[in-house]
Order: structure tokens, then C-alpha cells, then sequence
């Protein structure tokens, strides 16, 4: 399909599917065939090959040692990326840093920036986003965020409770929301902090045994519950305004769930290559499998809402270069997270037996895909944004026709 993405666009997003094929691909299936899991060390290489041939943080600015790629541009790359499971890795466009370095390089001071995003964007550091929180707190609902910073002199003091805190055990650093301003409106008075990870009163729990992970990676990146006790730090390590940390964190999540929307769409179209690959060569009851009227008619639906699901990701990103695209963005993310969760249950379905084995990557796809419609805000969150929107938009004339209509 052509989407009409822009010439550089389409010229990085060409050498980066030749690196995932070239490089990344091969070493993927060798870790899948013999469990020899991919080191640190190993990482860095494929970092140095990225950086030679200009793939390296495509989505930040030059003078970090990105390739400067606007936003739009760098999303058919990440799409490439997405069809491995260490791709977005080996050139450094991984979530949750490769939204932290943003939230960084839009609210950072200058000092944070060369002591912390520099390093950041150059795999000299790593980094987590502290805001979900256990029971009661906040969530899917963020308003109900528990945790609280309070000034003593030139320094906050942070209390609080977290999980869910993707990357926490291998990150120097948290961006933690808290609670800034506790007589104001959660939106109005909450703040991000940046807090080194070795600060005093930063306990990390435990990371959480969950569905899916990077299975091909030697360390668990993994997501952990932290507690936070009279944890200090300078009122300065403030990312953006203080009380503003609600509006930073919707410009890192808007950019971020359309990210992911393309991660996880490169990750289905791969998942449907290997099913139709399979369905070709297996045969069953006298022809192969690819001739059979029923799963041929399910590939054809899954291609096409794939398809849809790359369109209006697409869309979303144009808007969001001229408005908060709130409304677009929120569709776009529970269109594909939907859309690819469903692609992958048939991929391994077309696969049989060999659908569930981990010689092939589909029973990791199907494993990682299923928290996209819950993290970056679940599926029932964003339809009820969605509703409120388009109910909002009722107009009054049809309003009075139904009430007509109702009279007679």
C-alpha cells in the first residue's frame, strides 16, 4: 500500500527494514532457536552498526546524536522496528526511553539535558516513567494520583507508592508524577521529577512476573513496584513547569501511543507474513492450507484492517502536528491496538502447533501484544473519550427532530 509518506521518510524507513532483515532478524531467530539470549555488550554493537549507517535515534535532534527525523517521518521506521522483538532497541527508539528522552528534550533544563537526555540518547544511561500506582491511586483514572512532593527549602520531598514502572530495576533515573500543589485540581497541580534511581528512600520492590516481556534479552527489562520515602531532590530536577506535569505528560503519551500504534503494526504485518509463508508450504486434506476458502477470507479481512489501522495512525500523527489530536490519537490507538491483537490470535490459529512453539516468533507477538490494549490507557478509557466527543458533538437540529419524532 502506499501511504504518502514523505521521501526521507520512506528513504530511513528502506534502510532501517534493511538493517531489521540484514542484522537484526537473523540474530533474533538464532536467539529463538537456541535460547542464547542477547547481552548488553551485543546491544552496543548493533548500536555502533546503527550509528554507522545513520539509523541511529531517529526521532532525536542531531545535536544528541539522533538523525533529526520529524515526527511523522520517523513513524514508518518504527514500524520496521517493530517486527522484531529487539528492533526498536537495536537503534534506540525504545519505549519507555524514547519517550522519556521527548518529555526531556520538550521540559528539561539545560543542565538535565547534558547530564541526563545526552546520555540517554547515547545508551549511556537508562531511564523509566514513574506514574501508575497500586490500588486507589492513579491509573487509568489519573486523577486519583496518591503521590506527593512537598517543598522544603530548595528540595522536594516525595512520598508515594508506584507499579507498573516499565524498566525500573536497570534505570538511573525516574520521571516521577506526584502530587505538587494537593489543593488544586489533579491536572492543575501535579508535577514530573526527575529522581536518580540510587536516591535515598528509593526502594525498588520487585518486578512483576507478567504476560510477555523481552524474552531474547539476557536481562529482564521488565516492570517494577517502587516505594518512595522522604526521597530527596532538588526543586530544580523539575521537568516543564511546576504544576504542569499532567500537559507534559499528554504530549509525551500522545506521540507515544502513536509509536506504538506503528511497533505494533510492523509486528502484524510480520506475524501475516509468517502465517501465509506457513499456509503455503503446509498441506492438509489434499491441498495446502493457503487454499482453504475460510482462513484465506480471514487473512484477507486482517490485511485489510491492518491496513486501516496504518491509515488512520497516519492521520492521527498529521493532526497531532497541529493540535493535541486528543480525539484522533484515542481512536487510532484502540483501532490498532484491537486490530493487532486479533491479527496475532490468527497468525498463531493459521500455525498451528507451530503457532504456540517459540522456534517462531508468534508466540512471543501474541504475548506481548495483548497489554496494548491496556497500557498507554486501556481500550475503555479512550472509547469513553471518544463517546464524550461525539456526543458532544450532536447537533441541536437533529436533537429537536428526534424529540418530534417522539411526539407523534
Amino acid at each position: 500500500m502506499e501511504y504518502h509518506d514523505s521521501e526521507k521518510a520512506k528513504e530511513v524507513a528502506t534502510r532501517v527494514e534493511a538493517f531489521m532483515e540484514g542484522e537484526v532478524l537473523p540474530r533474533e531467530r538464532e536467539a529463538l532457536r537456541t535460547g542464547d539470549r542477547i547481552s548488553f555488550d551485543e546491544l552496543e554493537d548493533y548500536w555502533e552498526m546503527a550509528k554507522d549507517r545513520d539509523l541511529f535515534a531517529p526521532q532525536m535532534p542531531e545535536e544528541y546524536g539522533g538523525q533529526g527525523l520529524g515526527f511523522r517521518d520517523m513513524l514508518p521506521s518504527f514500524e520496521q522496528v517493530g517486527r522484531s522483538l529487539f528492533g526498536a532497541l537495536s537503534i534506540r527508539a525504545n519505549a519507555p526511553d524514547e519517550g522519556n528522552m521527548h518529555t526531556l528534550e520538550i521540559g528539561a533544563n539545560e543542565r538535565i539535558k547534558e547530564e541526563y537526555l545526552r546520555p540517554l540518547v547515547q545508551g549511556e544511561m537508562w531511564s523509566a516513567f514513574s506514574m501508575t500506582e497500586p490500588m486507589n491511586g492513579g491509573g487509568a483514572d489519573p486523577k486519583m494520583l496518591q503521590t506527593t512532593a512537598e517543598k522544603d527549602g530548595d528540595e522536594w520531598v516525595i512520598n508515594g507508592h508506584k507499579w507498573w514502572t516499565s524498566q525500573a530495576k536497570i534505570a538511573d533515573f525516574l520521571l516521577v508524577m506526584a502530587r505538587t500543589d494537593p489543593d488544586a485540581h489533579p491536572y492543575e497541580g501535579a508535577s514530573i521529577i526527575l529522581v536518580p534511581v540510587d536516591t535515598d528512600g528509593v526502594e525498588i520492590v520487585r518486578n512483576y512476573d507478567h504476560l510477555g516481556g523481552h524474552g531474547i534479552m539476557e536481562t529482564e527489562f521488565g516492570h517494577a513496584e517502587i516505594t518512595y520515602d522522604d526521597v530527596r531532590v532538588p526543586v530544580e530536577n523539575t521537568i516543564g513547569e511546576e504544576n504542569g506535569g499532567f500537559r507534559l505528560a499528554q504530549l509525551r503519551l500522545g506521540g507515544g501511543r502513536l509509536t506504538h500504534c506503528m511497533r505494533y503494526s510492523g509486528m502484524a504485518e510480520r506475524a501475516l507474513t509468517i502465517a501465509k509463508t506457513y499456509m503455503s508450504e503446509r498441506e492438509g486434506f489434499g491441498s495446502p492450507i493457503a487454499d482453504k476458502q475460510a482462513l484465506r477470507h480471514r487473512i484477507a479481512d486482517a490485511e485489510t484492517n491492518l491496513h486501516a489501522a496504518r491509515t488512520v495512525s497516519r492521520h492521527a500523527a498529521r493532526e497531532l502536528d497541529r493540535s493535541d489530536a486528543r480525539i484522533e490519537v484515542a481512536m487510532a490507538k484502540t483501532f490498532t491496538a484491537n486490530v493487532t491483537n486479533e491479527i496475532m490470535d490468527l497468525a498463531v490459529q493459521c500455525c498451528g502447533g507451530n503457532g504456540i512453539a517459540k522456534d517462531l516468533p508468534l508466540a512471543h507477538f501474541y504475548e506481548e501484544v495483548r497489554a496494548f490494549r491496556i497500557f498507554d490507557g486501556p481500550d475503555e478509557v479512550h472509547r469513553r473519550s471518544i463517546a464524550r466527543e461525539v456526543f458532544e458533538d450532536t447537533a441541536p437540529e437533529e436533537l429537536e427532530n428526534v424529540l418530534r419524532f417522539g411526539e407523534r
